[in-house]
């Protein structure tokens, strides 16, 4: 009964607060406000541990998702384009993995940590693929949502300066959570997240719960064979379930040193950003691709809040912005794990513990 009232008190916490920060329009705030929720309740010893049935679902929702910002336009644009999307996206993927290696080079961050958390995109990805990996998912959880507000207040006050120069309006659509149901999509969907959750189960590689929904979904989805539907309450509560499995195993330790790295971490973050931001102004230079959708197409990071600011903001190219945002989270998820465990060779055995 009592771990019952313990569980009851999850949701119960992560509510108000996600609602605080739906309030004053902080991006991320489904992932969020579970985190912080179960950051404070760890820490105050409530003693949870997310179930991995639970997690391996919500993993696989998280793959669906993905698989379903695969569109025909994004394909299209990117056919046109793809020598220049893929030397933008290489080019953010190596500085993003050279900075991670500095981070472990010198001790910053225990292991691959740092490589996954500086990752230029796919936060949440990272942090599901950071833990089947061995990495510390919490420290990976803390540099990903850092770099994601970060990304989204440069990209907000860019969209909000260029639409006040040009006086554009800039409204976030309405978020409707419960909206009518396909029976025969949102079947096609759950039969993909059952696949993902087997998947996970049975084949030995970390993160198979997270990919296989993720290209299998995007083949299927493309060629028309299915259509994926994840109504609103779906993602939010998979969103949940995945912030908690991250939140619940924060310590006073973890905490302690995600701050004593604060400092490199956000010097990280703001290369990353200005990187961007000089790709974009080549975009700009070389092609005459508007301003505001070079930088939102180049921003690193997250998708799901780039598309929100993008569709919201008029003149935006939204094919071009989608195009290179999503080729970007599909090849930071893949290059991921080879990245990390190049990594891994090169530092050798001597790194710092993970702190308790």
């Amino acid at each position: 009964m009592i771990r019952m009232l313990r569980w009851l008190l999850l949701p119960a916490a992560s509510v108000p607060v996600t609602a605080a920060m739906f309030a004053v329009d902080l991006p991320a705030a489904l992932l969020l406000g579970p985190m912080v929720a179960g950051i404070v309740l760890a820490l105050g010893g409530l003693g949870l541990k997310m179930p991995r049935i639970g997690f391996l679902a919500a993993q696989s929702v998280l793959g669906c998702m993905i698989a379903g910002s695969v569109t025909p336009d994004i394909l299209v644009t990117f056919i046109h384009d793809w020598p220049l999307f893929l030397g933008v996206v290489i080019s953010t993927i190596l500085l993003s993995g050279a900075i991670g290696w500095l981070i472990a080079r010198n001790h910053i961050l225990p292991g691959t940590t740092g490589v996954w958390g500086s990752s230029a995109g796919a936060a949440s990805a990272m942090v599901v693929m950071a833990e089947a990996f061995g990495a510390d998912a919490r420290l990976v959880a803390f540099m990903q949502y850092l770099r994601v507000l970060c990304v989204a207040f440069a990209a907000a006050m860019l969209a909000h300066f260029w639409l006040q120069t040009t006086g554009d309006g800039n409204v976030h659509p309405p978020i409707v959570w419960f909206p009518a149901i396909d029976p025969t999509a949102f079947a096609e969907t759950l039969a993909l997240v059952l696949a993902g959750v087997v998947a996970g189960r049975l084949i030995p590689l970390p993160a198979a719960g997270l990919l296989v929904p993720m290209l299998g979904g995007a083949v299927l989805s493309s060629a028309g064979i299915i259509t994926l539907q994840l109504p609103e309450w779906l993602l939010a509560s998979s969103y949940a379930v995945l912030a908690w499995s991250v939140g619940l195993g924060f310590t006073r330790g973890v905490l302690l040193h995600a701050l004593r790295a604060l400092p490199t971490i956000l010097a990280s973050i703001a290369v990353l950003i200005g990187f961007c931001a000089g790709l974009a102004w080549m975009l700009t230079a070389v092609l005459g691709i508007d301003p505001l959708t070079a930088y939102l197409a180049t921003s690193p990071g997250g998708l799901d809040t780039v598309a929100i600011i993008a569709a919201s903001s008029r003149g935006v190219d939204l094919s071009f912005v989608m195009a290179l945002q999503t080729l970007r989270f599909f090849l930071v998820v893949l290059l991921g794990p080879p990245m990390a465990r190049f990594v891994a060779r090169r530092l050798g055995p001597d790194q710092p513990d993970v702190p308790a």
